[in-house]
């Protein structure tokens, strides 16, 4: 029996210094009141670390995610957001070009080709001054009108366009610019595009105007992926009722042009980043993005040198020519 004593006792005098030898350490984790202490600590650092945060809501939200394939009512219905919400960012979006009647919309929408509204607006009053009428131009000398027309670009191709077009309307309809569709894509230079532009703006037709910005929007919103103009007015049309179209054109181009552009958009000040599946291909830090702004939305003079009343921006300056 005295071997199972001693077994046993020794067994107990390991369990008795096992139990002091783990004591030990525990006695010496003290420590374990720091966690009490960091608390008291954590708030210096998520102190710190507000610093960063208070900065993320100048950011714009991520990309919307669109379900593949996405269905007609949410396209529908997205697309219709960004609208509303563009019509309270540009609610003074108008036609950039200047013109007083039908006939000067129609000329200088025909020269923008290839150009900029600006440069047609710094070109056309020495032009009209010259040829007020369609009779006048049709009976111009084209080398005069190519001198005038020179700042536009393809100078030799749009002299033949306008006074073709003049011509056109002194021998079809009675020196006036008709107010149909069908008969203006018939003027030579006029092509749906431009058409549209002169219903909508200068007749009160409602028309969808599908130039380059506009293209290039409605493809980054993921409305189309289409790039034929005509198949992109046909959808638009499909989406909006027609009382929209006149307003959504200029709206959409408002924004192509000043802050969702074609190389660097500027979507870190972009307004309706929030609806925009393409967010992030452009600048999104927001004080980079704000300098990639143009015309007024940054602080710059506009595209018309007699714009709309109720314009925020500044005039344009006429060119040194004008």
């Amino acid at each position: 029996m005295k071997p199972k004593s001693t077994g046993s006792s020794s067994r107990a005098t390991k369990a008795k210094a096992e139990p002091a030898e783990t004591a030990k350490p525990n006695q010496k984790q003290k420590p374990k009141q720091t966690p009490k202490q960091t608390p008291k600590q954590t708030p210096k650092t998520s102190a710190t670390a507000k610093k960063p945060a208070s900065k993320k809501p100048a950011a714009k939200a991520p990309a919307v995610r669109i379900s593949q394939p996405e269905s007609r009512l949410s396209l529908v219905r997205r697309a219709r957001r960004i609208n509303r919400e563009l019509a309270e960012v540009y609610p003074y979006a108008h036609p950039e070009l200047d013109f007083e009647n039908p006939f000067q919309l129609l000329v200088a929408t025909v020269l923008s080709a290839q150009t900029t509204d600006l440069r047609v607006n710094q070109t056309t009053p020495r032009l009209f001054a010259a040829y007020p009428t369609p009779e006048d131009l049709a009976a111009a000398n084209p080398e005069e009108v190519e001198e005038l027309i020179r700042p536009t670009g393809f100078f030799r191709a749009k002299t033949k366009s306008i006074m073709g077009l003049a011509a056109a309307l002194r021998d079809r309809h009675g020196g006036e610019v008709p107010g149909r569709l069908e008969d203006l894509v018939k003027l030579p230079g006029v092509g749906r595009k431009t058409a549209n532009v002169v219903l909508g703006n200068a007749f009160g037709v409602p028309g969808i105007t599908v130039d380059t910005h506009f293209g290039r929007l409605v493809r980054r919103w993921k409305w189309t992926d289409s790039d034929d103009p005509e198949k992109i007015e046909a959808l638009v049309c499909d989406i909006f009722p027609k009382s929209d179209w006149t307003m959504l054109s200029h709206r959409i181009i408002f924004h192509g042009r000043r802050i969702c552009h074609a190389r660097r958009p500027a979507c870190g000040a972009c307004p309706i980043a929030h609806l925009c599946p393409s967010y992030g291909e452009g600048e999104t830090d927001p004080e980079k993005a704000e300098k990639l702004l143009k015309y007024e939305k940054g602080g710059l003079p506009g595209q018309r040198l007699k714009p709309p009343p109720d314009y925020p921006g500044r005039p344009a300056a006429q060119s040194a020519a004008g």
